[in-house]
């Protein structure tokens, strides 16, 4: 599996990618492009010092959303990539995209999804009086912040925790479950079966798992 990830910002859960999966030979990964729609994102120096290829598509440029995605699309398919992991992407993408690649894209949300969609769920996980937050690996679909979990990790939301004590203990477990994440769907043990995430302990063909992109 070569997979393109999708940066905005610094790039930590990119460099646990990095460090689980590109640099172990037992992972049946790669990460052969590293894309952001922000020329300065930190995680851009991450890649390359990494050896991996990177390109900037700055949102900003493009007249509409869908000439953006199109671009989006055609860099991916120039690195000859054929699987998408979001990390700290911070556009919304199209549904014509979002189809494009169904079963092929996924994404890590701050949150126990399906609770505390969208932005601020940190601070929103504490004002709500839960006792668990957490994270979640989700393949995507057209509606934001939805599509079949693959793994999801539970962290305690304590008394006096604030957005930021929150946040960082939230994002130890996403460097823990999207490598995890990516590595069963790299090894073939992952399937979407009516819309709901089957982990296998055989191995099937990465090409029986989804559909070809079109």
């Amino acid at each position: 599996m070569k997979a393109a990830v999708f940066i905005s910002g610094r790039g930590s859960n990119l460099q646990a990618l990095i460090d689980r999966c590109h640099a172990d030979p037992s992972v049946p990964a790669t990460i052969g492009l590293v894309l952001s729609n922000r020329p300065q994102a930190a995680g851009l120096k991450r890649a390359q010092a990494a050896g991996i290829p990177t390109v900037v598509i700055d949102h900003r440029g493009f007249p509409d959303r869908e000439s953006f995605d199109a671009a989006l699309d055609a860099a991916v398919r120039r690195a000859g990539c054929d699987f998408i992991c979001l990390a700290g992407f911070m556009r919304i993408l199209t549904e014509d995209f979002v189809r494009r690649w169904r079963d092929r894209m996924i994404n890590i949300h701050p949150s126990l999804l399906p609770a505390f969609t969208g932005l601020n769920c940190h601070a929103r996980a504490i004002e709500a009086g839960v006792r668990f937050s957490g994270c979640t690996v989700h393949f995507c679909r057209p509606e934001l912040d939805t599509g079949p979990i693959v793994a999801q990790a539970a962290v305690p939301v304590l008394p006096d925790d604030d957005e930021d004590s929150l946040a960082a203990r939230i994002l130890e477990a996403e460097h823990e479950i999207y490598p995890m994440a990516v590595r069963l769907i790299a090894q073939g043990r992952v399937r979407v079966v009516k819309e709901r995430v089957v982990v296998t302990d055989g191995v099937f063909p990465v090409e029986d798992l989804v559909s070809p992109v079109p």
